[in-house]
């Protein structure tokens, strides 16, 4: 697909992006490369960052990847002037890091619903406040002309309701909070423009194949087979439209609410009570 953008109209800036090394937070990492931008990734797992920045390099993007994990302060203020150190300034910075995993309500562990919340809305944050003396205006490495910009990484879970996903949903629906607030506060005191895109479920990223077992790609035709999994989406009563994952419509506005998903689904899909599995680069 053809940008609508002109190919520079990011030219000269530095973007840092928090878990860039993969799924939607690579593909922000690439687009803003594409049109111009340096980019810093940040993320938990060394060799996704590597191997992100080596692919970002032989598009001819500079690019520079730094190893941490967003829900430590510590973490957050040495990636942040590491890449301050390497580029010179921080003009954007993109909260894509994330964590997710499917589980009843029930069965989900008060440090396992803490844990998002920690990467997510924590992480959001934490490094929004590290960053700020690089992007508010006349800070580290800016003029006084204007401030920088965040961007923040939310999803749509938390708009109606989720089986499955209280954790996810409660973390994001924080995450469109700190926006809002940082939008009036540091937009009004800082000049910094705060921002935050909601994507729905895309097919073919990390996000995805963690929480939508393959069972469900390989019956999905067969709708009665299909709800007997997990549908990221509110009972019928709560919405006026199909929802698809994947192109694929798991549940008709006119069905019945789904099953509750078995023993055997959730362990497909990684079933998470006391370990939790990372969605994205964190």
């Amino acid at each position: 697909m053809e940008s609508p953008f002109k190919t520079n109209i990011l030219k000269g800036k530095v973007a840092l992006i928090t878990g860039g090394g993969s799924g939607i937070g690579f593909e922000i990492s690439a687009q803003f490369g594409k049109h111009g931008a340096s980019i810093a990734i940040m993320g938990r797992r060394k060799q996704v960052v590597d191997s992100a920045v080596s692919n970002l390099q032989s598009l001819g993007i500079p690019a520079a990847g730094f190893e941490g994990d967003v829900r430590k302060r510590e973490d957050a203020k040495r990636v942040i002037e590491s890449t301050f150190e390497h580029f010179g300034k921080i003009d954007i910075l993109v909260n894509g890091a994330a964590g997710n995993f499917l589980v009843s309500p029930e069965d989900l562990s008060p440090n396992g619903f803490r844990t998002v919340l920690d990467i997510d809305a924590v992480g959001t944050f934490t490094m929004c406040h590290e960053a700020l003396h690089y992007l508010k205006k006349g800070g580290l490495g800016r003029s006084s002309s204007g401030g920088g910009i965040i961007l923040n990484i939310s999803a749509t879970l938390h708009y109606t309701a989720a089986w499955y996903q209280i954790n996810v949903a409660a973390a994001k629906a924080a995450v469109d909070a700190i926006g809002r607030n940082l939008a009036l506060e540091w937009g009004t005191d800082y000049d910094i423009r705060v921002n935050g895109i909601a994507p729905g479920p895309i097919g073919g990223t990390p996000g995805m194949s963690k929480l939508v077992p393959e069972e469900i790609n390989s019956k999905a035709d067969d709708s009665d087979a299909a709800r007997k999994f997990v549908p990221l989406t509110a009972p019928p009563r709560l919405r006026n439209s199909s929802t698809c994952l994947n192109s694929s419509t798991l549940a008709e506005p006119s069905s019945p609410p789904p099953k509750r998903c078995s023993q055997a689904a959730f362990s497909s899909c990684g079933k998470e009570i006391q370990k939790f599995t990372s969605w994205g680069s964190v």
